[in-house]
């Protein structure tokens, strides 16, 4: 690689709709995301080098096979509901990269894996919601992939590893979800099942083998309350991604925090 830094890749939790301009009720309070914030604003310092581009796996695109976007300015997709207006005047004018999604489609391709592409797909919230923190100056390309419909955890560990070379070229792969995310029991109180879970989930990126990593991620369901935290897999599977293009390389939390009484955890791999 002749000098040029080999990006990590990364699984975040993009938060609960549009909270970064709004306070929710108990058991949240007005300052319940101020440590993801944080964590997200330090997102790019973190890096070893600044990304050419982001490629972006959002829990709030699904199509039957993978589908990139290809718009050269994507524009916003306002997918939450009954939040405040001034959340539906926020802006993310970031470019897209027509280049960088062909290059992610014959990645794909290569590796066997069908794909499609989409000219007309906007940044969703599972997109602008962090990124608006993470780059707000709107500098850096992003380019969505979609979960394949299936959200099979081994497809989407195979699009990851399809996509590993992209490290190299300074893309920074995302896998934007939540680690917790059971929309019913978020209001409840209590901790939901949401600390087992996330002990085994920190314990399955940080503390095993890769071999183990991919098998106890297969098999996530047997994970303690993994249904109750995930009674829908879409917001763990982009971990898979982040996980499969990180191929050997170790993973951390970079973020462990509890949110309205459930714990959410953000990983790294591969620094």
């Amino acid at each position: 690689m002749s000098g040029a830094a080999h990006m990590p890749t990364v699984y975040l939790t993009h938060g609960g709709g549009p909270c970064f301009w709004m306070e929710f009720p108990p058991p949240f309070g007005p300052q319940a995301y101020a440590g993801l914030q944080g964590y997200l604003a330090g997102l790019l310092s973190s890096l070893p080098a600044a990304p050419n581009a982001i490629v972006m796996v959002s829990a709030h695109w699904e199509r039957t096979v993978p589908t990139v976007s290809t718009a050269a300015l994507p524009p916003m997709l306002f997918d939450y509901y009954g939040f405040p207006p001034h959340t539906y005047r926020l802006s993310y004018p970031a470019p897209g990269s027509p280049r960088l999604a062909g290059r992610v489609r014959g990645l794909l391709e290569a590796a066997g894996i069908e794909t499609a592409e989409d000219a007309e797909r906007g940044f969703d919230h599972g997109v602008f919601v962090p990124m608006l923190i993470i780059d707000p100056a709107t500098r850096i390309p992003v380019v969505m992939l979609s979960l394949a419909a299936d959200l099979d955890p081994a497809r989407h560990l195979a699009i990851g590893a399809a996509l590993a070379p992209l490290r190299a070229e300074q893309v920074l792969i995302i896998g934007s979800g939540s680690s917790y995310h059971n929309l019913r029991a978020i209001f409840a109180g209590g901790e939901g099942g949401s600390g087992a879970f996330d002990a085994w989930l920190v314990e399955t990126a940080t503390a095993i083998e890769p071999d183990a990593r991919r098998d106890r991620l297969l098999g996530w369901r047997s994970a303690p309350n993994a249904i109750a935290c995930h009674p829908r897999a879409e917001h763990l599977i982009p971990l898979m991604v982040a996980v499969g293009a990180a191929g050997d390389d170790p993973g951390q939390a970079t973020f462990r925090e509890r949110i309205g009484g459930k714990a959410y955890s953000c990983f790294s791999f591969g620094r």
